[in-house]
């Protein structure tokens, strides 16, 4: 044991700090270092290794098949149990250049996703904030049933997160506190899911009903949107509070997750604060006014960001592309909101974490 020791203080002298722990013969010593912890914002509070021998590009190519499989295997699943359901207002690509946009955008989130370090929770989370609002439209205001929109909206979660969850393993270096107490997990995620409920609720009332009447042709109806109890009425209202709850837990999963564990008073940090616009550049003083936040606030602006741009992206590509009727300017109003719950979502869950 004394060996152990020794050698184990002799590679602490490489990094600044780290601590040993010893939890029994069925636990390994694990070595926190200075060098790691810095590292952490670059790779947003996380590290992920693989668990396959593949190489990088070849896991990254077999990440996209598996999706694409798992995708078009379970549509065609959905479809055969609800046969002309979904057909009934599926507007088919009018021609090959429609289908790759919707296929190519794909590809580029999990694209994102592979070189931006996520793991299959936060790919679940981006499919759920990017494809919950066509989900939402479509069982409301169309007259989906519920069982099959939501089908459809699991599938797109699964195709887009087990790849992940298969391919590389979850290495959580941090495990704050914060995280694993229930109750926060629980308000955190009601709190998101109101921001979002509120959001729809006020645009409901004042111009969206407006919006449908005039950019979504053939729309069966606009009653929740107009209605004293609006989106939140009768067993759709039911509905449409769980999928707010999972919007909220999307949220909070991928973006006040990483902004509580973010380290604090790192060397950038440091640096930024020591920073004399008098002696800088112009050029430095720019990029220090642009950017020259804590490293926690970067991650929580490159996370809403990205969640940001899902949502309107992938709710504008739904709703164009996949809706008979719907035209390029009813789609993007509607995906402008969904953007905007989550953009306030995103300063709310920031806020609640800063304290």
């Amino acid at each position: 044991m004394a060996r152990v020791k020794e050698a184990a203080a002799e590679a602490l002298t490489a990094v600044e700090s780290s601590v040993a722990h010893l939890a029994g013969s069925a636990e390994d010593a694990v070595i926190t270092t200075t060098a790691a912890a810095l590292a952490a914002p670059k790779k947003l509070a996380r590290s992920s290794s693989s668990s396959s021998s593949l190489p990088g590009p070849a896991q990254f190519v077999l990440a996209v098949a598996l999706s694409y499989g798992i995708s078009t295997v379970g549509k065609l699943g959905v479809g055969y149990f609800s046969p002309g359901e979904w057909a009934s207002i599926a507007r088919v690509p009018a021609d090959n250049v429609e289908g790759g946009v919707v296929l190519g955008w794909k590809l580029l989130v999990l694209a994102l996703g592979w070189l931006g370090d996520f793991d299959g929770y936060d790919l679940a989370s981006l499919a759920l904030l990017s494809h919950g609002p066509a989900t939402f439209l479509v069982s409301v205001f169309y007259d989906i049933r519920w069982v099959t929109a939501g089908a459809y909206l699991g599938v797109e979660v699964v195709s887009a997160a087990l790849p992940f969850l298969l391919l590389r393993r979850l290495d959580d270096k941090t495990n704050s506190e914060i995280i694993a107490d229930r109750s926060i997990q629980v308000l955190t995620s009601l709190q998101a899911g109101l921001v979002y409920s509120v959001v729809l609720f006020l645009a409901g009332r004042t111009f969206l009903s407006d919006v449908f009447v005039l950019h979504f042709e053939g729309i069966p109806t606009i009653k929740p949107a107009v209605e004293p109890a609006g989106i939140f009425a009768g067993k759709k209202g039911l509905a449409t509070g769980l999928l707010g709850l999972l919007m909220g837990l999307a949220a909070r999963r991928f973006i006040f997750a990483p902004v509580v564990t973010a380290p604090e008073g790192t060397v950038k940090d440091e640096e930024n604060e020591r920073f004399d616009p008098a002696s800088a550049s112009l050029g430095e003083t720019i990029k220090w006014n642009l950017w020259g936040w804590k490293d926690k606030t970067k991650v929580s602006v490159v996370r809403t960001g990205v969640a940001v741009v899902a949502t309107a992206v992938g709710t504008y590509l739904d709703t164009a592309l996949g809706i008979k009727g719907v035209d390029g300017t009813g789609a993007g109003v509607y995906a402008g909101v969904w953007g905007l719950a989550v953009v306030l979502t995103g300063w709310v869950l920031t806020y609640v974490g800063s304290i």
